[in-house]
């Protein structure tokens, strides 16, 4: 299990449409294989930032979806919303722990 952190800077006044847009991606994803989750973050010393938290199965999952046509058309307008110092990290997932979860072995 892969996460992808991507981090961004919004242009001033772009806030609401992107946030529209990221939204309509990350409800296509939930029928794309490998996808497990996804979180929406803001700072909250910074409301023109924007954090994305994704988990796949695999990056090659992930790379699939990039390369979906119509993922790419809405891809196109939010680089225009955003600007150029986006930042993206893998993570390899060691362990997912939630509320319900039974850590013991």
């Amino acid at each position: 299990m892969m996460t992808v952190v991507s981090t961004m800077q919004l242009h001033s006044g772009s806030v609401e449409e992107w946030d529209e847009l990221i939204l309509k991606r990350f409800r296509s994803a939930h029928d794309r294989q490998g996808w497990i989750s996804g979180q929406l973050l803001v700072p909250v010393d910074a409301p023109e930032t924007r954090v994305i938290i994704g988990t796949w199965r695999s990056r090659q999952d992930w790379e699939a979806w990039h390369e979906d046509p119509d993922f790419l058309s809405v891809r196109a307008r939010l680089d225009e919303l955003q600007q150029v110092n986006h930042r993206t990290t893998w993570y390899e997932v060691l362990e997912n722990v939630h509320a319900n979860s039974d850590t013991s072995h």
